[in-house]
């Protein structure tokens, strides 16, 4: 289920919003194959710390982040996946690896990959692993004001299901 801090702050600032329950899928791929969706209208929360910084980035199911891209984009010296263990505490309503891209609700920033913003509509996790949420993009970046750029590369099955493995530093390696 959509925690009510989520629901709440949506229906707080008039951002109209989907809800789609589905079959427990726990990572983004197992959500569009769930919800029989393309691949690219699903967006996934990953969470990378940059300087120590956490921040949401918010990517398309079928890519990984490029920390070499993000370091530079966000002008620091590291960025790495962040380990669960040092994310959870700020999202505390939600199941851990169901992080949803609304920063401003949990205070992190928030980064998007611009191929996103031709999506007419955002298709993502809202804290649970057997319900997700929709809304417009436009409502999105006016809610969030994302900062966006273009940090991705092609995912490769193998790497999908360890996004939350080892944490990785910028060695060109890919979240």
């Amino acid at each position: 289920m959509i925690p009510n801090a989520i629901q709440s702050y949506l229906r707080r600032h008039r951002v109209p919003f989907e809800r789609y329950a589905h079959a427990r899928a726990v990572s983004a791929m197992d959500l569009v194959d769930s919800l029989n969706v393309p691949g690219w209208r699903v967006a996934k929360s990953v969470i990378v710390l940059a300087d120590r910084q956490p921040w949401i980035v918010v990517v398309p199911a079928l890519t990984t982040v490029d920390l070499r891209q993000i370091r530079h984009t966000l002008g620091v010296r590291t960025a790495r996946l962040a380990a669960e263990s040092e994310f959870v505490d700020h999202f505390p309503d939600c199941e851990t690896g169901a992080e949803p891209p609304f920063g401003e609700l949990y205070g992190l920033p928030v980064a998007m990959d611009e191929s996103l913003s031709v999506n007419e509509r955002l298709l993502f996790r809202a804290g649970s692993h057997e319900e997700a949420l929709e809304m417009r993009f436009q409502d999105f970046a006016r809610l969030e004001w994302p900062l966006v750029a273009s940090f991705t590369q092609p995912l490769s099955r193998e790497k999908e299901g360890a996004a939350y493995g080892t944490p990785m530093e910028d060695s060109g390696a890919s979240a």
